[in-house]
């Protein structure tokens, strides 16, 4: 074996470079959480009113993407889209859009599959006597359910959520397979030039344990905060 396969020099040396990409993956994150958010509200209520068609339809997108791997997602963003765009509207968004598009609609189709159950089982958790009070002060269904309901839920789905954002920082390693040079695509430059990469490896893998680390610390710090007044209640209780 080459005695030369690993070195320390290497590895300072490009830190500052990979870690110079990382916000690319932070924004992935970010985008592809917010997209996850709207669209599983959207199928959550769906599932919760059990609007025909729409329910089952529902069901089926849940259970394909819970089912396969964000691989699979990625790709048939990536290629389908185009196709279908172009079969309906004539027009190429495979060159007309950045690949970052792409990228957030993969990642954030993927997580609102996981994420609809999450929402779902937290709208459910606030009591009916909830609702029925909002409706009682003259308050409309929507408004009912964006003042009374929502706070609630999001209260109750923030674990979850939590645990969804620090697992899929990881996951965004595989958006440089769509060309976008994040942490990973810096990585593939560096070994075109330098035939080494196992020290950028070693870079992504220490930026990605403290970035996961610092998530997971903040994600208690919210989880603790919204939970004030909980527990003194639950002890009466």
């Amino acid at each position: 074996m080459d005695g030369d396969f690993f070195s320390f020099e290497r590895l300072v040396a490009y830190f500052p470079k990979i870690l110079s990409k990382f916000p690319v993956s932070l924004y992935v994150v970010a985008v592809s959480t917010a997209l996850a958010l709207a669209l599983g509200t959207v199928l959550a209520i769906i599932r919760i009113r059990k609007i025909p068609v729409l329910h089952q339809l529902a069901v089926v997108y849940i259970s394909f993407v819970r089912g396969t791997p964000i691989l699979i997602h990625l790709f048939l963003v990536y290629y389908g889209l185009p196709l279908l765009f172009n079969a309906l509207f004539g027009y190429n968004i495979a060159s007309g859009w950045n690949k970052l598009i792409f990228v957030f609609l993969a990642y954030g189709i993927n997580e609102a599959g996981f994420l609809a159950e999450h929402i779902r089982a937290a709208i459910l958790s606030v009591s009916r006597g909830q609702t029925e009070a909002g409706h009682m002060v003259g308050l409309t269904g929507f408004q009912t359910f964006r003042r009374i309901v929502l706070p609630q839920a999001f209260r109750v789905l923030v674990p979850g959520l939590s645990a969804m954002v620090v697992g899929m920082l990881p996951a965004t390693a595989l958006a440089y397979l769509l060309g976008v040079t994040d942490m990973m695509g810096m990585i593939t430059t560096i070994s075109y030039s330098s035939q080494h990469s196992l020290e950028g490896y070693a870079d992504a893998a220490i930026i990605f344990i403290a970035a996961s680390f610092i998530l997971e610390k903040l994600s208690a710090m919210l989880i603790k905060k919204l939970s004030y007044g909980r527990k003194s209640v639950d002890e009466a209780t």
